[in-house]
């Protein structure tokens, strides 16, 4: 019986460490945005703000503001939207030359309607982190009008996996 007690306490120490596992913290887990860049229709590699730029999310409805713009702030060269993980689209209205008063927005400032539309894949981060979305063969189009301020779209980048670089471009 003296024998056995060592043995059996040498082997569940053995279990305990080999059962451990090392904490993991997940840094970079998060879902990748959109990223939007403004361009001049005269010369295509022109950056052009645009001026008091407001972004509406359509689907939950309500006014976009991140930390790479302020709402109805001038445009920065490219910002981030994101974009739905439980549907296959997400309709952003974004109007250009927006007012304080949302009375009178609908008639002086010029709005453009964006559905963006796309594949949902996943790709596994880590054990901490898990799954993100990543958005694949992205279109992006806008009801013609002779109004609309946005003149062309261009997607760069058809998958969204980063936010590195500029993934559509609208030119106005």
């Amino acid at each position: 019986m003296k024998k056995i007690i060592p043995i059996l306490l040498i082997a569940s120490m053995l279990y305990y460490v080999s059962s451990c596992e090392k904490d993991d913290i997940c840094v970079e887990g998060d879902t990748p945005l959109m990223v939007i860049g403004f361009f001049d229709i005269e010369d295509t590699t022109e950056v052009k703000r645009v001026s008091s730029i407001r972004i509406r999310n359509i689907d939950i409805d309500s006014i976009l503001t991140n930390g790479s713009f302020s709402d109805r702030a001038n445009s920065p060269d490219s910002l981030m939207v994101p974009l739905r993980s439980s549907a296959t689209s997400t309709m952003y209205q974004i109007i250009s030359g927006s007012r304080d008063d949302d009375e009178t927005e609908q008639e002086i400032g010029n709005i453009d309607t964006l559905t963006i539309s796309y594949d949902l894949g996943e790709a596994f981060i880590s054990r901490a982190c898990g799954f993100v979305v990543n958005y694949n063969n992205i279109t992006v189009t806008v009801p013609e009008s002779a109004e609309n301020w946005i003149q062309d779209i261009k997607v760069v980048q058809p998958n969204v996996e980063n936010t590195d670089n500029i993934h559509v471009k609208i030119f106005h």
